[in-house]
């Protein structure tokens, strides 16, 4: 052998390593394009394009069984029946693109479908129309080389943004949420018209999302989603939606497990879910049902946070990007299918122009009549040829010998029946129609906008949103956790944990809260909870301690290690490191604690201070006021109490709040109360004050402060600090007199938490302005009797006087066809706009007081 020879069979040796790297490189790109991720074009994966295909091979206007379809699209797909009988599912459950007939499963309680040889299914009206085109779809051979399918499907609807995709390729993953069918049409009109486009996720779910990070579905962004909840009575919730990929099922699971955990408080939970989702959870009395449903978002499946991430094949690449440039690319390419569909429909159309145009030239010129003599084929040819010469001019393109064979086909029935005006007219309608698809031609967005305007209009019906896009506020675990443990204390020995049962009991707690212990040589520090810890002996005090806690102020008197003299402050602790042993003073742990209490709202008692008998102090008993003294840092060294040695102290009084109580905002974002200047303020707060909720039903509730409480939007018309002083004024319709009242009342009952109407609940009967302002008018529009448009104004206070909040007020003359009701704040207590303005007026809208309002 050469040497030559022994190179060349080097060069051909290929090792076992490179036979893996290409194998494995060969099978990924087969998964990656073929198998997990979609394609932007059509946004189907081949599986579900196949489908499709087989089903519309298959059409006839009837359903076919599942299975049946399944051994159809078998012909296309080689990967078994079991992946079409998935895929086609999933394609079921969105109620788009097929029909379905029979048990297709539920995917929010996570039912499967029954068997296939069971349901049926068959295209719907709507696929039929966008998906569809033989005339422009590129076949390819399928995987046997026995059938042609489709490579990319002509589809004019982003189909990949209404239902979604997930997929496990190698090394990369694809996950693009829902969206609203109605919402992702107008974003294509906008995109058309140039305008900006924005698409927020959808599920049939139903539920709630927050799209404050979506990053317009690319890879990093982030939605919350939330499962309905509400509160029918004090002790029962009711779940009313899954979050997306959430079925009732693995979400009660989670219920059960949180609850067996003692984070949560439930009785018992029941599935009640039929056509509508609803989970009914009972609570054990006394458990709040605001603070559960907290606990619910914060440690079960009632909500979810979604990562999306948008990959899709481009250009046979797989790409990251966001569903607004998928959506803007669906539409570039669904333009270039109109603009083939309408070229094909053009060529079409010329062609039979073309073909009919010859056929009145040769029968209104009779040459058929001229080779009636001719005996071979080639004579007859060149006799039509040469007769259509002359009329060459009129045609749009050259005669071809294919256009002589088609004329020599006419059959002598259809010469002697021909009718040449009713030719002559199709050539002018085909003319129309050429023009109609030359104009579409050049104003193809004018086109495109049109054709999904009536996609619009002809398949929107039940496609609402049925996800309620929300600002969620965030849930502390910590904050909701349970009470579930009792805090003991050994104050001898220097433990604390909720598993000393013979020892001191401090309070309730979490296992997720953390403890402050201060110790008497002046030092302190904050630990998490643990069934038993050594904390340091000499305890002086210990409790669950919150951070950021502004209105936790500490009343401190201890003694100092230098001088002997004994020392008083105020402080704040609203952050710590945990387990880290903190100094109260500048002498580290050498002075000595006397005195400290800890006090919730701030408040500031007053002491009573027996000094030692041996001092030589003339008084020897004194008092002091804590309110006295300002609040300043922890480390800070106080002020002197006095210079003699100090014997006991002990607490004559508890004193009221210093800081003003604790200020509350109303986040109208989020629908809750807060104590972060979010919001709107609502004041400051004392532990007895409370809230004033009027809702649009025309009822008002005296509420406890509760920072767990869950507004809903709808119910809201006033919320603000009660003041029993405040006068409230309505405008009410009456549903059984048909009539307007204007009422003014204070509220006089005192039980809280319990609404009272005052309003009637007649069949009709609604609010419709109402407002705590002192000095207001009520505004509206109306008609006259000769039908022009004007406007009235009534001042509340001297239309009518303050009475109770069950009185029926004073009712408003009638006006016809009032609207634009309005509150409108005076300036002064003047009347800015006379009740009656004119008196003629007034009389001639007297003399109609009988007209309905609405007429």
């Amino acid at each position: 052998m050469s040497d030559n020879q022994s190179d060349s069979n080097l060069k051909k040796t290929i090792t076992i390593s490179d036979m893996y790297e290409n194998w494995y490189l060969d099978y990924a790109s087969y998964v990656i394009l073929e198998r997990a991720i979609p394609r932007y074009e059509d946004g189907l994966k081949p599986v579900q394009r196949r489908i499709l295909h087989a089903l519309k091979k298959m059409d006839d206007g009837r359903f076919h069984k599942v299975a049946n379809v399944i051994g159809q699209t078998m012909q296309y797909h080689p990967h078994g029946d079991a992946a079409i009988n998935d895929a086609l599912v999933s394609i079921g459950q969105k109620d788009l693109l097929i029909d379905t007939q029979g048990n297709w499963g539920d995917p929010r309680t996570g039912d499967r479908a029954a068997a296939a040889r069971y349901i049926e299914t068959r295209l719907t009206d709507f696929t039929k129309e966008v998906a569809f085109n033989n005339n422009i779809t590129v076949w390819v051979d399928s995987y046997d080389g026995r059938n042609k399918e489709p490579r990319i499907l002509p589809i004019k609807f982003p189909v990949l943004l209404y239902q979604g995709a997930e997929g496990i390729a190698v090394g990369l993953s694809t996950k693009i949420l829902p969206h609203n069918f109605i919402e992702i049409i107008k974003s294509i009109i906008s995109y058309l018209k140039g305008r900006s486009i924005s698409l927020v996720p959808d599920f049939v779910s139903g539920g709630f999302i927050d799209i404050d990070n979506y990053n317009k579905g690319a890879r990093g962004g982030k939605v919350r989603v939330r499962a309905e909840i509400d509160i029918r009575d004090k002790n029962t919730l009711v779940i009313k939606s899954v979050p997306y990929g959430v079925t009732t099922l693995s979400l009660i699971e989670s219920i059960i497990k949180a609850n067996d955990k003692g984070k949560i408080k439930i009785k018992n939970i029941e599935d009640n879910t039929s056509e509508n989702v609803e989970i009914v959870a009972h609570l054990i009395k006394g458990t709040s049902p605001d603070m559960t449903i907290d606990a619910l978002y914060a440690f079960t499946s009632c909500e979810v946070s979604i990562s999306p991430n948008c990959c899709v094949i481009i250009d046979n690449t797989p790409q990251f990007i966001s569903v607004n440039k998928l959506l803007k690319l669906s539409v570039d390419y669904y333009m270039e299918i109109f603009r083939m569909e309408l070229n094909y429909n053009l060529d079409t159309l010329l062609d039979n122009w073309h073909n009919q145009s010859l056929e009145i030239i040769f029968i209104s010129n009779k040459i058929y009549r001229k080779i009636e003599e001719s005996h071979t084929w080639e004579s007859v040819i060149n006799i039509i040829k040469e007769s259509l010469i002359p009329f060459s001019k009129d045609l749009k393109k050259e005669v071809s010998e294919k256009d002589i064979v088609r004329l020599t086909d006419l059959k002598i029935k259809r010469i002697s029946n021909y009718d040449l005006e009713r030719a002559k007219d199709s050539i002018v309608k085909i003319q129309e129609d050429i023009k109609a698809v030359k104009y579409n031609i050049e104003n193809l967005k004018d086109y495109a906008i049109s054709y999904y305007e009536k996609l619009l209009s002809s398949y929107s019906d039940n496609k609402d949103r049925k996800t309620v896009i929300q600002k969620f506020d965030t849930i502390s675990a910590r904050r909701v956790a349970i009470a579930n443990k009792k805090l003991f204390i050994n104050k001898v020995d220097g433990f604390i944990g909720y598993s000393l049962k013979n020892d001191e009991f401090i309070s309730e707690c979490s296992e997720l809260d953390n403890i402050i212990i201060f110790l008497q040589d002046g030092t302190y520090l904050i630990t998490p909870i643990e069934s038993k810890k050594f904390v340091g002996t000499d305890i002086l005090h210990a409790a669950v301690w919150k951070k950021n806690d502004k209105h936790m102020v500490y009343n401190y008197v201890y003694k100092d290690a230098n001088t002997g003299w004994s020392y008083v402050k105020r402080f704040l602790i609203t952050s710590a490191i945990k387990d880290r042993v903190y100094s109260l003073t500048k002498n580290d742990n050498e002075s000595k604690a006397l005195y400290l209490t800890a006090n919730p709202n701030s408040e500031a008692e007053v002491v009573s201070i027996d000094l030692d008998l041996r001092s030589k102090a003339r008084i020897k008993n004194l008092s002091y006021d804590f309110s006295n003294l300002d609040i300043k840092s922890k480390n800070s060294k106080g002020n002197i109490l006095t210079k003699y040695p100090i014997k006991r102290i002990n607490q004559l009084s508890k004193g009221d709040s210093t800081l003003g109580g604790k200020e509350f905002w109303f986040d109208e974002a989020i629908l809750r109360l807060n104590h972060d200047n979010r919001g709107t303020n609502l004041g400051k707060f004392d532990s007895n004050d409370s809230l004033l909720l009027i809702n649009d039903s025309g009822g008002y509730i005296n509420l406890e402060l509760d920072i767990n409480r869950r507004f809903k939007s709808n119910e809201i018309e006033v919320l603000e600090k009660f003041n029993p002083e405040k006068v409230i004024s309505c405008m009410y319709y009456d549903g059984e007199t048909k009539n307007y009242f204007i009422k003014r009342f204070k509220i006089e009952t005192l039980l809280r938490e319990k609404e009272f109407k005052f309003i009637n609940d007649k069949k009709g009967t609604r609010l419709v302005l109402v407002t705590i302002a002192s000095n207001i008018s009520f505004r509206f529009n109306y008609h006259s009797k000769s039908g022009s448009k004007k406007v009235k104004e009534i001042v509340v206070n001297d239309f009518v006087a303050i009475k109770g909040w069950k009185s029926i007020g004073n009712k408003i003359p009638s006006y016809k066809r009032m609207s634009g009701f309005e509150t409108v704040v005076l300036e002064n207590e003047a009347v800015l706009l006379d009740e009656i303005t004119d008196k003629q007026e007034d009389e001639e809208e007297r003399e109609g007081d009988n007209l309905n309002l609405f007429e």
